[in-house]
Order: structure tokens, then sequence, then C-alpha cells
């Protein structure tokens, strides 16, 4: 599906959707409980049903009411073979807690997935008791436990997610654990993962994000949990905003420990003026100058900062970029590349160092690269475009945010 926006002002409130990071995990915690948990204000995407599936697959029995679903947990899998469509963190959340069973279960996937490298899980999975195979690092990945814990080291450089499923699927295993991670990037969804655990009745110590002290035979309680609202998702619309008029966006916590609240960081420093309450952000068009942010543990935000660099004056830059070569898409080359097409100089050429030239926006088609974040990005430069910007694949953004573009027509004027 193509989608042709055209230039215009936003005005107006929005809710944010639900947190699919803060979903996936809590599905994954319901799962293991041996009772009835109840997850609330999870409006689904593509990545939450992926991963309800699988738990449903792996024992758990759901039902759902609106957006609040009951969970009665149960590591008792019901097949074999195990789809979590395309979503990255249900790869490298669930994998670990398959480790816990002793059947031979098989995770695959469909679209980028199956190009995304997990060979950083086999050898640590094995180094704790599992017999693990794959498709040369890819998926599909065969997977027999159960693990029994120790003493293990992880490369946490090129993601936190397979940490978060250690952290939560070792608090069941029969021994202790002594897990130390190498160069620790996304810190902020190790926090979501620590704090989430607590909730669940799950203790995790840890010495400085460099070695987690997980004790073993713990317990999973049950209980009720409400989803937060999802920064990530929502940074594009704030970056609208900041470029094209005023915008609210409800059911955001400032406080939260999601990475991408960093995003106000990067609009302060741009110039748009914003204010917060207890749930909601508000950010009005300013005049923008360009600006510097570190987005190494946020790297979700790259194609929201692109749109905020493009309409900034000045040359912007933005440092982080090796966290984007295996995402839904080569996100550095992608935003490059349809950067260029609507007159923006976007340089990749330092290592690890994106600059974007900011300037006038012209009309072109553009593909989204089948990435939601990309769609969303170009969506929202086409608001200050002399002219329409055609986005290719615009469907992309179920994958995270399915009302994306409903939202951005409401508050258009």
């Amino acid at each position: 599906m193509d989608i042709t926006l055209s230039e215009g002002t936003v005005s107006g409130s929005v809710t944010a959707p639900a947190s699919k990071s803060y979903a996936q995990r809590a599905i994954a915690a319901a799962l293991l409980c041996e009772g009835e948990s109840v997850l609330s204000n999870m409006v689904q995407c593509n990545d939450t049903r992926a991963a309800l599936q699988v738990a449903a697959d792996l024992g758990a029995k759901i039902s759902a009411h609106e957006d609040t679903y009951t969970l009665h947990g149960g590591l008792h899998p019901r097949k074999r073979q195990l789809n979590i469509g395309e979503s990255g963190l249900a790869t490298r959340l669930f994998t670990p807690i398959t480790a816990l069973c002793t059947e031979t279960i098989t995770l695959t996937g469909k679209g980028s997935i199956l190009k995304r490298p997990i060979s950083m899980m086999e050898e640590p999975l094995r180094q704790l008791g599992a017999t693990v195979s794959s498709q040369g690092g890819y998926l599909p990945i065969h997977i027999r436990g159960a693990i029994r814990g120790g003493n293990i080291t992880v490369d946490g450089s090129l993601s936190s997610q397979f940490i978060t499923g250690l952290l939560m699927a070792l608090p069941l295993a029969a021994q202790d654990t002594t897990l130390t991670v190498n160069d620790l990037k996304s810190r902020p969804y190790i926090d979501m993962t620590i704090g989430l655990l607590k909730n669940f009745g799950i203790d995790i110590k840890h010495n400085d994000y460099r070695q987690f002290f997980i004790e073993g035979g713990q317990r999973y309680v049950p209980t009720r949990y409400r989803i937060e609202g999802d920064w990530s998702g929502a940074s594009c619309l704030l970056v609208a905003g900041a470029t094209a008029g005023r915008i609210t966006v409800e059911n955001l916590k400032p406080l939260s420990l999601q990475a991408d609240t960093a995003i106000i960081d990067a609009l302060t420093r741009a110039g748009a003026e914003i204010t917060t309450t207890a749930d909601s952000v508000t950010v009005r068009r300013n005049e923008l100058h360009a600006f510097e942010f570190d987005a190494t543990h946020c790297p979700d935000l790259f194609p929201a900062l692109a749109a905020l660099a493009a309409n900034c004056d000045g040359t912007s830059v933005i440092r982080g970029t090796h966290r984007l070569i295996h995402k839904e898409s080569n996100r550095a080359e992608a935003i490059r590349e349809e950067y260029a097409k609507v007159g923006i100089e976007v340089d990749i050429s330092e290592e690890d160092v994106m600059r974007i030239r900011g300037g006038k926006i012209r009309p072109a088609r553009v593909s989204s690269h089948d990435d939601h974040r990309m769609a969303m990005s170009m969506a929202v430069s086409a608001l200050r475009c002399d002219g329409q910007i055609t986005i290719e694949n615009a469907e992309c953004v179920a994958k995270s945010y399915p009302g994306f573009f409903e939202d951005l027509e409401k508050i258009r004027v």
C-alpha cells in the first residue's frame, strides 16, 4: 500500500499506542507464572500479536476483552515450531525461555527477521546446558533444554534483547547464574526488564551492568500490569509538533524507563517548545537549529531524529550509527538514500556518525524499506514538503503502530 502525503500543519491531541517493548516482556512474564495475570492497555500491533501467539503455543491460556488480556501461565509447550513474525525482541526474548523446555523446539519467522543475526545466542545457551543449532547464525533456530544456570559471558554491543531474554529465563533455572556482559548498549532497556520483573516477583542484582547475579529457583508471581504508552511510536508525532505546529501526545510518562524518552532531550537541543505533565507531552514549533545527539543507547530514534534534523537550520550530528545495521532495514543507509530523494543531504561516511544538513524538503516517491520507523519518518517530513511525498509499502507501520496514519490525519489542519 502506497500513501501520498502533502504539506500541512498539525494541531491537536493523540494517544500514544501501547509500548510493544513492555507488552512483549509482560506477555513473557505472564507465561512464566503458574497462575493468572491481567495485562491492560495492550493495544495490539504485529509484534505484540506474534508474542501472544508464541506464549499461547508455549502453554499460556489467553482471553481478551477490549485492550485487557488475561493470561493463565505455565510453560507447557503445545507446539514444537514457533513463529515470531518479524520481531527481533520476540526472537531474542523467547529463545532463552524456550531453552527452559526439555523438548526440541524450533523458532522461525518471516521477512527481515530471517536476515538478522542470532549467532550471539548460541554459545551462551550451550554453556548453560542447552542443545542449539541454527541456519548458519540465522533463523530458524532449534533449541532443547533445560538450561541449568552457571557462569557465562555475553557480548552486549549488538543488542540488549538477548540479555533481556536471559534475565527473564534464568530465574527459573535450577542453579544460580552470574552473567557477565561486555560492552552493554541500550542500557535503558535492561532497566525496563529489571523493573518489570520486580512487578512479577523476580529479583535481579547487578554490578554496574557489567555482572548480573540471578538466583535460580525463583517463582514468578501473577499480577495485574498496565502497559504504558510507547515513546518509540510517539517520537515521530512529537517531531511533527516541533516541525509543523503543535501536538499533545497523551498516555506518555515523562519519567518512563523507556530509552526513547531521550527524544525530549533532542527536541530541546533543537529549540522546540516542550511542556510535560505526569502522563502527556506537548511539543510546539519554534525556530529550529542544528543539534548534536548521541543515540547509541536509543537507536530506534534515528528515523525520528532524521525528520527533525531535516527541518533544522544547519548540520546536525547524530552518533551511534553502528547500532543501525541489523534493524528492519540498514537504517543508516535507508535514511541516507530516502532523504536524498527529498533533497536532504545525509552524510554517513564518518564511522559511527550521521550528519544531516537541514533544508527545503522537495516532492518525491520514497521507499519505506519495509521498515515501520522509516515510513513514519518520511510521513512526518512530508508535512514540510513543498508538494507531495508518496511512501511505498506504508502498511509496514503495523509492526508497531497500526493507527499511525489515522492519528496523523486527525491532527492535520
